[in-house]
């Protein structure tokens, strides 16, 4: 794969900036254009290489080329299916199955996504493809996840992040009646002192804001929509759970165990602005047929 390069036309309107300036409005970070100059990159007008204090004139044709990216040598290159929705140059969306961690973790060394990756791209000829994953999910969560292809790309996806204009919307199955149509739960979360895993309302958490609304009422069961103003690990699980309706199958958070081996919970919709064409992009995925078959269950007990 050859590096990853950005060209531009440079139009009369921003004629007379420096390489620098222009760069730095096209949201080039500093590290990279410290990379660009020391590790390998180029940058030059014309096809002459010039560096970043060059003016530039209307009709230029800017080019930078980023240099190889590091690949983590520790990441084991696996040969797993992915589902993959979109891709393109810049960025891959996946449709993930439960029982598959993002990256590898202490518990679960192999299997990740980022292991699935690492293969894929050193097979489809990207073998310098460094591992950019920009929305992660649960183990045992399913659904839509955004990786960036490149470091250009997930700079890009962070700024969006900072923004929240990166949208994400799941689908759960929650325990108990539900009084409230919608509502929203807008409190802290925190580490539990005593886990290094589990999490739990507490004062001296950060900010946490869950927005649900009911689909669907069953007996003692409902099927939630939800949305996030904030991301803080297991923020759904936990915020259903302090309310009283923790999730089918989370075990960790006291969700009832029948139906389930898993937190009933999917990522069904995502959407962003593409960090390159800046064009808004919106993809869906169907309940995973484990959440689908308890639906079916717990619509047939009423």
């Amino acid at each position: 794969m050859s590096n990853f390069t950005l060209e531009w036309v440079i139009p009369k309107e921003r004629a007379g900036k420096d390489i620098k300036t222009f760069l730095s409005e096209e949201h080039i970070s500093r590290r990279a254009l410290t990379d660009i100059k020391f590790a390998g990159g180029t940058i030059s007008v014309n096809g002459k290489e010039e560096n970043v204090r060059y003016f530039l004139d209307e009709g230029d044709r800017l080019e930078i080329v980023f240099p190889p990216e590091p690949v983590n040598p520790r990441l084991a290159q696996e040969h797993i299916p992915l589902d993959i929705i979109y891709e393109d140059r810049d960025i891959l969306v996946i449709n993930k199955p439960p029982y598959m961690s993002t990256i590898p973790s202490r518990e679960h060394p192999s299997g990740s996504v980022a292991n699935a990756l690492a293969y894929y791209y050193e097979h489809q000829g990207s073998a310098k493809a460094a591992v950019h994953i920009v929305t992660r999910l649960d183990r045992n969560t399913s659904g839509l996840l955004l990786v960036a292809k490149h470091r250009h790309a997930h700079h890009l996806f962070g700024l969006q992040q900072k923004e929240a204009i990166i949208h994400r919307a799941y689908e759960a199955i929650a325990a108990g009646t539900f009084w409230k149509k919608r509502d929203v739960i807008d409190v802290p979360i925190g580490r539990k002192q005593t886990s290094i895993i589990e999490r739990e309302v507490r004062r001296d958490g950060k900010r946490a804001v869950t927005v649900y609304e009911v689909q669907k009422q069953m007996k003692d069961a409902a099927f939630l929509k939800i949305k996030l103003e904030t991301g803080r690990t297991h923020q759904i699980r936990v915020h259903l759970s302090h309310i009283g309706h923790p999730l089918f199958g989370d075990e960790l958070y006291g969700g009832p165990m029948n139906g389930m081996m898993r937190q009933a919970l999917h990522c069904s919709e995502l959407s962003f602005f593409h960090p390159l064409t800046k064009k808004e992009m919106f993809f869906n995925a169907p309940l995973p047929q484990d959440m689908q078959m308890l639906l079916e269950e717990l619509e047939i007990r009423g």
